[in-house]
Parts: C-alpha cells; sequence; structure tokens
C-alpha cells in the first residue's frame, strides 16, 4: 500500500474517531507539501470545519495528534490555517522502498480469466498508399493503449480493419493498368506499398489535367470532376469489382498482396502487431444483412427510391443511410459488418476505436446503431479520438504525394541518432552494437514524440527536437536509465550487495524519489481509466528528473557508509525498473548501454 494510501485511510479514522464523520478516503487527496513547509504530504481540513464546530487550525491540530499517536508511519505534523503538513516516519519511507523493490509486478496488474476482455482497434490503413506520419501516431497510441489497459488487469485483444476496397483502391489499379507497364515491387526494388501508393499520386496527377481540360472546355469543375473520362473508368472498375469480374479481382488480389508484405514490414519496424486483422472486403456484405435484418425489426426504415436509413432524431442526431438506393453500402454499414464479426469471434466487454476526431459524429451513429441492433457493448463504444499530426511546414496530402512517409521518417530518426550518437563518442561499442543502439534511440525519439502530448490535442512533430538528449524526450530518459545500469554493473562487478539497509533513514532527495516512485501504480490505472498515454510519458520524465537530482546530489558507489549506499543502489534498480516499465507501456525500448 501507497503513503497516499495509509494516509487516506488514518485521517479517514481519525475524523471518524474525532467528530463522528464517515469519510470516504478516497475522496481524501493527499498532496505534496510545498517546499517551503516542513512536512511530506499536506491535507486540507477545511470539509471537517462545520462539523468539528471549531476553527481550521484547531481541527488540523486535533487530527494531527491523533494521528501522531494511532498510525506508525506518522512522526509529526504543523498546521498552516487549513492546512496539515504530516511527516511521514523517515524509516517508512525505507520500508516502502523494499517492499516495491521486492515486486516484481510493481505497477502492474495481471488479468485472470473472468478479466473484462477489451478490443482496441487501430491502424485501419487504406491498400492505395503506404503508412505514414499520421498512420504513426494512430498505431503508436493504439499500441501503448493496449500494453497500457493490460497492465491494468484486463483481457486485451489488437486488431486491424484494412480498407482494401473502394473507389481509391480502383484508382491505384487503373493507373497501374495504364502506366504501370508490368511493374513489381521486384522489378522496381521498391516495397508493395510505395509502389502502389506511387501510382495512386500518378492516377491524380492525370485526372487534374483532365479535370483542368474540361474546365478550359466551358465545363464547371463539379461537373467536370464527375465527367473526366479517369474517374468514370475508376467507377466502371469498382462496380466490376462487385459484381466480381474475374479479370479485376486478380488484379485487386495482386497488388493487395504487394501491400500487405510492405504494411508487415513496416509494422514490424514500428514494433507493433494485432492478434486478428479484418478486411473491409469480407465485412461489408455482413453489414448489409445486418441492416436489412434491423429494417424487418423496425430499427431501420426504406424511402421510396429503395434506400434503407436510421432515423436517430429521437437521439438529437439526423437520420443516416445505411444502404444506397442501388444496394449498396456505406461505411457505416461496412463497421456494422465489422463489429457483427468481432461479436462473433470474441466474447467483446468494451469496444475501444483509435481513430482520428475528424469521426467523432460517425461513432456517436455507430454507438447508437450497434446498440439498437443489440451488441452488449454498442452503448459503451469507446471513440479514442486523437488529433491530427502535423510537421513545422503544414499539413500532408497522400493524393498530392506530400505526406511524410512512414519508413523514410524511421530511416531519418535513425540516421539522426547515429549521427549524434558519433558526435557525442561511441566508446569501446562495435559497430552492430552502435547501430542497434541507433536503432533504439531514433525509433523512441519518434515514438516518444509522438505519445507524450495529450493525443486529443492536434501536434506538430518536429524530427530535430525529438532527437535532443536534453529535455523531455525519448533519447534524454534513455540516457538516464543507460547511466543508471551502468552503475548498477559497477556494483554488480564490485561485489557489492544491495542488502542491509532496513534502518537507513533517507534523506529529503532520497525521500522524494522513493515517493515519485510509489506513485507509478495509481499512475498506470489512471492512464487506464483515462486511456491516456501521455500520462504515462510525462510520469517518466518526471521521474528521470528526479533521479538525475538525486544522482547529482548523493554520492552513490563510492559512499562510505554500506547501509546508505545499499539503499541510494536499491533506489536506482527500482528507478531503472521503472522507467523500464513505463517505456515498455508506451512501446519503447530502453538500451543498455549509449
Amino acid at each position: 500500500m501507497s503513503i497516499d494510501s495509509i494516509i487516506q485511510e488514518a485521517v479517514a479514522r481519525a475524523v471518524a474517531s474525532l467528530y463522528g464523520i464517515e469519510a470516504d478516503a478516497a475522496s481524501i487527496v493527499p498532496q505534496a507539501t510545498r517546499k517551503e513547509f516542513e512536512g511530506n504530504l499536506t491535507i486540507v481540513v477545511f470539509p471537517w470545519v462545520k462539523a468539528a464546530r471549531k476553527a481550521p487550525e484547531a481541527v488540523g491540530k486535533e487530527i494531527g495528534d491523533w494521528l501522531t499517536a494511532n498510525e506508525p508511519a506518522v512522526k509529526g505534523y504543523n498546521v498552516v490555517k487549513g492546512f496539515l503538513n504530516i511527516v511521514i516516519e523517515p524509516t517508512y519511507f525505507t520500508a516502502m522502498l523494499r517492499h516495491m523493490a521486492a515486486d516484481s509486478d510493481f505497477g502492474f496488474r495481471k488479468a485472470g480469466a473472468d478479466s473484462p476482455l477489451v478490443m482496441v482497434e487501430y491502424s485501419s490503413p487504406n491498400t492505395n498508399k503506404p503508412l505514414h506520419l499520421g498512420h504513426m501516431r494512430n498505431n503508436l497510441l493504439g499500441y501503448s493503449l493496449s500494453r497500457i489497459l493490460s497492465a491494468c488487469g484486463n483481457r486485451v485483444v489488437k486488431t486491424n480493419i484494412v480498407n482494401d476496397r473502394g473507389i481509391h483502391i480502383c484508382k491505384s489499379m487503373l493507373a497501374w493498368q495504364k502506366w504501370g507497364e508490368g511493374v513489381t515491387p521486384e522489378k522496381a526494388g521498391k516495397k508493395g506499398d510505395h509502389l502502389i501508393g506511387d501510382f495512386y499520386v500518378l492516377f491524380d496527377k492525370h485526372y487534374k489535367e483532365e479535370v483542368k481540360a474540361l474546365v478550359a472546355g466551358g465545363m464547371g469543375e463539379e461537373e467536370a470532376k464527375n465527367a473526366a473520362p479517369l474517374m468514370q473508368e475508376a467507377r466502371e472498375m469498382l462496380r466490376r469489382w462487385e459484381q466480381k469480374d474475374p479479370e479485376v479481382r486478380a488484379l485487386w488480389a495482386m497488388m493487395n498482396e504487394w501491400v500487405y508484405a510492405g504494411f508487415d514490414e513496416t509494422y514490424k519496424r514500428l514494433g507493433v502487431d494485432f492478434d486478428k486483422i479484418y478486411y473491409e472486403s469480407e465485412t461489408y456484405l455482413e453489414g448489409k444483412d445486418k441492416v436489412l435484418e434491423g429494417l424487418e425489426k423496425g430499427i431501420m426504415y426504406r424511402k421510396e427510391d429503395g434506400s434503407v436509413w436510421a432515423d436517430l432524431t429521437d437521439a438529437g442526431l439526423d437520420h443516416k443511410l445505411l444502404l444506397r438506393s442501388d444496394g449498396t453500402s456505406v461505411y457505416m454499414t461496412q463497421d456494422i459488418g465489422t463489429a457483427k464479426l468481432r461479436y462473433q469471434d470474441f466474447p467483446i466487454d468494451k469496444m475501444i476505436y483509435v481513430v482520428g476526431n475528424e469521426q467523432n459524429y460517425h461513432f456517436q451513429v455507430l454507438s447508437l446503431l450497434l446498440d439498437r441492433l443489440g451488441f452488449k457493448w454498442g452503448k459503451d463504444l469507446v471513440h479514442f479520438s486523437y488529433g491530427m499530426v502535423e510537421l513545422p511546414e503544414g499539413k500532408m496530402k497522400s493524393r498530392e504525394g506530400t505526406v511524410v512517409d512512414a519508413d523514410d521518417l524511421m530511416d531519418e530518426m535513425i540516421q539522426g541518432a547515429r549521427e549524434v550518437s558519433n558526435e557525442r563518442g561511441r566508446g569501446d561499442m562495435s559497430p552492430e552494437e552502435a547501430d542497434e543502439v541507433a536503432r533504439i534511440v531514433g525509433m523512441g525519439a519518434l515514438k516518444y514524440f509522438l505519445l507524450k502530448v495529450d493525443p486529443r490535442k492536434n501536434m506538430t512533430f518536429n524530427p530535430k527536437e525529438s532527437i535532443d538528449f536534453n529535455g523531455n524526450t525519448g533519447p534524454f530518459i534513455q540516457y538516464t536509465y543507460a547511466r543508471i545500469r551502468s552503475v548498477l554493473r559497477k556494483a554488480a562487478e564490485s561485489g557489492i550487495a544491495i542488502e542491509g539497509y532496513d534502518t537507513v533513514e533517507p534523506n529529503e532527495k532520497e525521500t522524494s524519489l522513493i515517493q515519485h516512485l510509489a506513485d507509478f501504480p495509481a499512475l498506470v490505472a489512471e492512464a487506464g481509466r483515462s486511456y491516456s498515454p501521455a500520462l504515462v510519458a510525462n510520469y517518466v520524465y518526471e521521474l528521470v528528473k528526479e533521479y538525475n537530482q538525486f544522482y547529482h546530489d548523493c554520492t552513490i558507489l563510492n559512499e562510505p557508509d554500506t547501509a546508505v549506499r545499499a539503499m541510494r543502489l536499491a533506489l536506482s534498480a527500482l528507478t531503472a525498473d521503472v522507467v523500464r516499465r513505463g517505456m515498455w507501456l508506451l512501446g519503447i525500448e530502453v538500451p543498455e548501454r549509449m
């Protein structure tokens, strides 16, 4: 139990004993005592002043006296107006350190067979282009969230829905037919997703030329966009695909396989994976069946033109199209079909969709429809809505080829880490070890920069800032971890045992670090409740700053008092472990040496 929890429960007992007040311990929130006052934790006593019928200072003194007499963890106190500053018995922090260090699962809860089953959907790529910077934020948020929820004691299933059908796919296919000259990824020496992305950009280039020519001939712009021969051909290809034309389907399957191979390579480098992948081409018909079932039950209605709609006005929304007049499905229908298949595959208790904030309304509607169609988790589905990521120079556009490619960005980050490492000196590392450290640091810089920002906010990614070894960055945290591991290796090589420190009274810096470490389990739980990897990232940064102050002020290996030295080594070892665990929650590796 953390010191905060002990004080919460002790204060609850105190006010019950003194004033007959049944206070909920969870409502009593200890704060770190301000540095200008003596104490470790501060309690605000104003909530009990009225019932006690005494001045705040008197109430604080009575509670302080009760705690000193009845709670072994409390050494003393002082009262400043309505604030009770509690001094914790110093050796209690040493006992806390020993307890935390002995817990091999510190901060994490294990899932049981009956733990909630949470499904997290992330990535959701289109098969007409490679993954880009926006996809990276999505993947990293989803993967980190999956690990956080797992650490909170949930069973977690990671899923991906691949958008492998539609007009955008046909654009790349048509461009390859017209201008590809039979090129393959092997012939081009390119990853398959990059090759297909090139044809998507090429389609847009020729399409714009056609539209421009039609407008110059006197046609309105919207009319020209619809009348352009390339767009007409792409729509015809989509119709043939939906009719299962063998030639179109064969081309589609071949090009998609190229893209999947490319995606797999990118996912592996990014360090994310999935337990189950669904494909829109396999789910959209399931959605259509589910909508028709809803139509039979009166949940939906059909218009005169044959289209099927849902009336959501009773929930403050509008009427939502689910099937077009020609019977074809829309995105909402596909999501319903995917939900149906997932529910068949897994007994889901909660469903979390990691999708950008431009889809907020879509998920409001989806939640209502799934609930009305009988999915027990539909009403409470979570849209993990995150903001867009941009570059210092502005927004990205796939059609115009101005996106930041995920593979290129990873290469750039690793190269940047290699250059910084060369400037700092690589010590006695072999070239292979230096390359591996550059990969870990470069990827750590990228992931941490994208995850440390509140996911709900839009953000600007700056590669140069992210690779800095100072400030709130991944490399700064990784460097501190490597420094601690170096100290622990030297201690082990010297045969120094980390034991016999039970009676040591930690100083102010050591106490502050122990308190910060003790916050880790509650921090993980809060990150799970609020779906926020950023909470974990910034906690680890603050912990590393705290450790560096301790490291600067306190001798470790050369400390003459063996008990104090052992306590400081135990404190270092636990800090390294918590940093490693925190970074693991973010999907970030930490190097043993830098």
